[in-house]
């Protein structure tokens, strides 16, 4: 993967759905890359309390909850050299944290991982030019599944409310990834 830098930098994307390996994947390469940086995607989610004022805690995770116009300005300023704070996600205590991460002067790739960076529904596809790259997860639901009950018992969800989170939300928003997906410069299976 030689992805040329673009004003000093270059941003890839890591797409797909919940439980796909993003995070792991992001990690490894930063780990590998020299001056890179992983940017979580859900640190951009729209807070608690907002999304509970809408009616849609149930549905984080989904489209909608996320700060789609916050992630574009954060990315865009990312472009050019300099330092760029940005928001992380707290999955334990569910929560954003503010400036949880920072992107440094000298970090020349940074890392977008996210379900929907490739995701081919307004507003999200215009951050498709946002990228230099474009990587996408592509794991059977049936994977997925396993990997996400797991998830959910591992941070204290009994059965039934891992369960729930699996198969009323996380499956769904699964579902719309893969449905209404970009072309990536490469898919990764598996």
């Amino acid at each position: 993967m030689d992805v040329p830098l673009r004003k000093g930098r270059r941003i890839i994307a890591i797409s797909g759905p919940p439980a796909s390996g993003k995070s792991y994947l992001a990690d490894a390469l930063s780990t590998r890359l020299p001056q890179a940086c992983v940017v979580p995607m859900d640190g951009f989610h729209h807070s608690n309390d907002h999304l509970h004022a809408q009616g849609m805690l149930s549905r984080k995770g989904a489209p909608e909850t996320f700060d789609v116009a916050g992630l574009a300005s954060v990315v865009k300023r990312m472009r050019s050299a300099g330092e760029v704070p940005f928001p992380t996600f707290d999955r334990a205590r569910d929560r954003v944290v503010p400036n949880g991460g920072c992107l440094r002067t000298s970090d020349t790739t940074v890392l977008v991982e996210g379900n929907y960076l490739l995701f081919d529904a307004p507003p999200w596809e215009a951050l498709a030019d946002l990228w230099d790259f474009g990587i996408v997860l592509d794991v059977p639901l049936a994977e997925l599944r396993e990997r996400l009950l797991k998830r959910w018992l591992d941070l204290g969800y009994d059965s039934d409310a891992a369960t729930r989170k699996t198969e009323e939300n996380d499956l769904p928003n699964a579902r719309l990834v893969y449905g209404k997906r970009l072309r990536a410069d490469m898919v990764l299976s598996g």
